[in-house]
């Protein structure tokens, strides 16, 4: 019963209905509240997923308390270098990213970036991630230097892990595109947009929310050419 509350909140969330994909994420929960331990990892998944929603609901105090609970849980019932924690640490990164809170959300990537390491494959893609959400943080402080040091080190990675025409690589070519943009460095940021630009299109959907963003990195270094 759990569990179908859990993919009906998924998809109410998919549909941007965030007050009945709530909704369905408190059933969850409330199902799972009463028929297991109070630290079981389950619980963590659902308050992992109403962190979402509310992020999504632009409510980011509430999606970081969805997110730090469920990181207690997981705390308590999951091995230290578990890549469960990772993704808490992640998520809890990436609210504090979203408040402003650059220092904190610092602290937590390098922490999840930190069990990656120690328990995922050489180049995993989730350790791509961590390197990717790092350089973010360093782009938002203006260190470009460390951003781009990061962002690169994400490519290289997907490139040795993922397909030539998977989005992630687009995320990595746009991210290091901003990153020169920003050094006013506009040839290579145009160079670094094409790239992003040519496999969203190739991989995603035209409307597309991400090749939407890429494609208008990619008009305004062109019109900063001109």
């Amino acid at each position: 019963m759990a569990a179908s509350y859990n993919n009906i909140g998924l998809a109410y969330d998919n549909m941007n209905e965030y007050a009945k994909a709530l909704w369905s994420h408190e059933k969850a929960v409330e199902i799972k509240q009463q028929s297991l331990s109070p630290n079981h990892p389950d619980l963590a998944f659902s308050y992992n997923n109403m962190g979402l929603v509310y992020y999504d609901m632009g409510d980011y105090s509430k999606a970081l308390l969805s997110h730090e609970k469920a990181l207690e849980i997981r705390q308590q019932s999951l091995p230290s270098n578990h890549p469960l924690l990772a993704l808490s640490y992640s998520n809890i990164g990436f609210m504090y990213k979203s408040m402003g809170e650059y220092a904190k959300a610092l602290s937590y990537y390098e922490k999840a970036l930190e069990i990656r390491r120690h328990s995922l494959p050489p180049n995993h893609p989730d350790s791509a991630w961590s390197h990717n959400n790092i350089g973010n943080v360093y782009n938002k402080v203006h260190d470009y230097v460390k951003a781009l040091s990061f962002h690169e080190k994400a490519l290289e990675m997907r490139q040795q892990s993922l397909p030539a025409n998977h989005p992630d690589l687009a995320h990595s070519y746009a991210n290091i595109g901003i990153v020169y943009e920003n050094l006013s460095e506009h040839s290579k940021a145009l160079s670094f947009y094409e790239r992003a630009v040519d496999i969203g299109q190739r991989s995603l959907l035209s409307n597309n929310r991400n090749l939407e963003k890429w494609r208008k990195n990619l008009d305004r270094i062109k019109q900063k050419l001109k």
